[in-house]
C-alpha cells in the first residue's frame, strides 16, 4: 500500500511538515511527482474545474504549468484537525507574453489513512502585477 508520511491524525508539527512537503513538490512543477501525493480516486475542485482521479490531476497540472511559466508558490498552514488541513497560499507566474500574476487562495485538504490526499478544494483569485512587484524570486 502506498504511503505518504506524515500520516494522520496530524499534530502541529506533522501538519506543518505536510504543508511544506506540498509546497516543495509543487515548486518542482513536475506533474508526475506532484500527482503521486493524491489517491487514485482523489476529488478536486480547482477554481471552477472539478477533477476526479490521479490521471486527471496529472493532466491538469501539465496544462497548468504549460501556461503558468516560472511558477513559484508559498503555502502557509491555516488550521488542522485529525485528517484535515486548511492552507492559505499565494503564487506568482507569468504568461507567454511576459505578463505577471499573483494568485491568492485557500485550500481544504482531506487525507486518507495512508497520508495520500483524497480531497482538495481550492478557491483562487488572480491579480495582475508588474514584474517589479514580485515577491518570490529564484534562480532559473
Amino acid at each position: 500500500m502506498e504511503t505518504k508520511p506524515p500520516l494522520p491524525p496530524f499534530t502541529l508539527e506533522t501538519a506543518k511538515a505536510k504543508v511544506q512537503a506540498a509546497e516543495d513538490a509543487w515548486n518542482t512543477r513536475d506533474p508526475e511527482r506532484v500527482a503521486l501525493a493524491y489517491t487514485e480516486d482523489s476529488e478536486w475542485r480547482n477554481r471552477s474545474e472539478f477533477l476526479n482521479g490521479r490521471d486527471a490531476i496529472r493532466d491538469f497540472l501539465k496544462r497548468k504549468w504549460a501556461k503558468e511559466l516560472d511558477y513559484r508558490l508559498k503555502k502557509e498552514l491555516w488550521c488542522f484537525m485529525d485528517n484535515r488541513i486548511a492552507v492559505r497560499f499565494e503564487y506568482e507566474w507569468h504568461d507567454e507574453a511576459g505578463s505577471w500574476y499573483r494568485a491568492y487562495g485557500n485550500e481544504n485538504w482531506e487525507f486518507a489513512e495512508n497520508g495520500l490526499m483524497m480531497r482538495r478544494f481550492a478557491s483562487i483569485n488572480d491579480l495582475p502585477i508588474q514584474e517589479s512587484e514580485r515577491k518570490f524570486h529564484w534562480a532559473r
